[in-house]
């Protein structure tokens, strides 16, 4: 028998098509307004779908393949393949094959708390990882290797921003990076905690840009000074951030 277009759709189609509506959200990193304008369809009942507070009928289902040009109406049985590599949606809700352009190592760069007129660079490492179902990153090679950081990665399909979130017990450390340039470089700002005398913390912000180490001739790791290995090509790289307008520091 065939379902009228009003007829809600099963709970496994549903959650199905909502994974890979999702999917294709992250993917192609357009917002659900995009989306739902697109298919003709309210963005409340759009959201109601994904969340999993309705479900999907045929109808809207139907638009919603149109819009994307993609169907949506993939085997039962294939759903655990997808919700598996398919990132938590406070992270973005994207999939690993959408997202395997940012894995790799990456160097680091940002001005030295201690000196700021001399820039701090160490290693980066983006990869998938199993156990969150997500990306996450790790750092290494820090001359202040008590302070290396480690967590999950975010990235908006609405912004097109991506976010390294460290969590440790309820204190954050972030960094945002804009859309990447064409060679794969990301600039953007971090905000941290700085430490000072005895125990005393104070929050500070920085610029920050990651580049592909595969595109550093013997990178150079540390605290680097004037003179030192890449000093002028580090300094340059951080001013891009402020310069092309990757971020912006206000002070009152």
């Amino acid at each position: 028998m065939t379902p009228t277009p009003e007829a809600d759709l099963s709970t496994e189609q549903s959650q199905a098509i909502a994974a890979r509506v999702r999917e294709e959200l992250a993917r192609r990193r357009i917002s659900r307004q995009h989306l739902a304008d697109q298919a003709r369809i309210s963005i409340s009942t759009l959201e109601k779908a994904l969340a999993g507070r309705r479900p999907f009928t045929l109808a809207t289902t139907i638009r919603l393949e149109e819009a994307l040009g993609a169907p949506l109406r993939a085997p039962i049985r294939a759903t655990p393949v997808a919700l598996a590599g398919l990132a938590p949606e406070a992270l973005g809700a994207y999939s690993r094959a959408a997202v395997a352009w940012l894995e790799g190592e990456y160097l680091t760069l940002r001005p030295s708390f201690e000196d700021p007129a001399a820039v701090y660079a160490y290693r980066t490492e983006i990869a998938w990882d199993d156990a969150s179902s997500s990306l996450a990153f790790r750092e290494a090679a820090r001359q202040d290797a008590e302070f290396t950081q480690k967590g999950m990665v975010s990235l908006s399909n609405q912004s097109g921003h991506t976010y390294l979130i460290t969590n440790e017990q309820g204190q954050f450390r972030l960094i945002i990076l804009g859309r990447p340039v064409i060679g794969g470089e990301m600039y953007g700002m971090l905000t941290t905690l700085q430490a000072g005398h005895g125990s005393h913390l104070t929050p500070a912000a920085a610029p920050v840009a990651l580049i592909p180490l595969r595109r550093v001739t013997d990178a150079a790791f540390g605290r680097i000074a004037a003179g030192g290995a890449h000093y002028d090509d580090y300094r340059a790289t951080l001013a891009r951030v402020t310069d092309k307008g990757f971020a912006r520091f206000f002070a009152g």
